[in-house]
């Protein structure tokens, strides 16, 4: 499961160079933490282009106040909350990295060390007028597995067309082995609770 991530100013600035035609209007809202519920940066596609924009993190749950922030890659197909999203409105959440924490409550953060911004595999949809995303999960590799048995899936930058704009290519992207990530334990803030 992906509960917290973050963007930092390199992240923003990559975003930029990626989103051919990008609205010089649309800010980058949020560096530093994005949790659940809040606006935060996509990369969604627009006319056979990449184009970046503001969505809610979080499909409205079966549960009054409850939220899906993440959808099992392996599963989304069949599942009639994802299906139709997955299909036709695939997504890339931007980040610097991720969090997790293990059993303990011990916080971690998992990051790409040779690039500036994790690209995750969502999908979005539209709910009482409004366009919301979900972060796409798979099962963990061994960088993640220590510390939680989800992590997102993760598309390497020559994917992103791919995932966003070629319906041929949802099926074999959903079932790709995710890439080995740096931990690092962060003890200062060890408590979720």
């Amino acid at each position: 499961m992906c509960g917290r991530y973050y963007v930092d100013d390199e992240t923003a600035r990559e975003i930029e160079k990626l989103v051919r035609d990008l609205d010089r209007k649309l800010q980058i809202e949020r560096t530093g933490d994005v949790f659940p519920a809040q606006n935060a940066t996509i990369i969604k596609g627009q006319e056979h282009h990449l184009a970046a924009e503001q969505m809610r993190w979080g499909f409205p749950g079966f549960e009054k106040g409850k939220l899906l922030i993440n959808a099992r890659a392996e599963t989304a197909l069949e599942r009639p909350t994802f299906r139709e999203s997955v299909q036709d409105r695939r997504c890339i959440i931007p980040a610097r990295g991720f969090y997790e924490w293990n059993k303990s409550k011990e916080k971690f953060t998992f990051e790409r060390k040779e690039t500036p911004v994790l690209f995750m595999a969502g999908c979005y949809n539209r709910y009482e007028g409004q366009e919301r995303f979900v972060i796409l999960t798979t099962d963990a590799n061994s960088s993640v597995a220590p510390v939680h048995n989800r992590m997102p899936l993760i598309l390497e930058p020559e994917e992103l067309g791919d995932w966003v704009l070629d319906d041929q290519a949802t099926e074999s992207l959903l079932h790709k082995t995710p890439v080995l990530l740096e931990q690092r334990a962060e003890y200062e803030q060890m408590r979720l609770f």
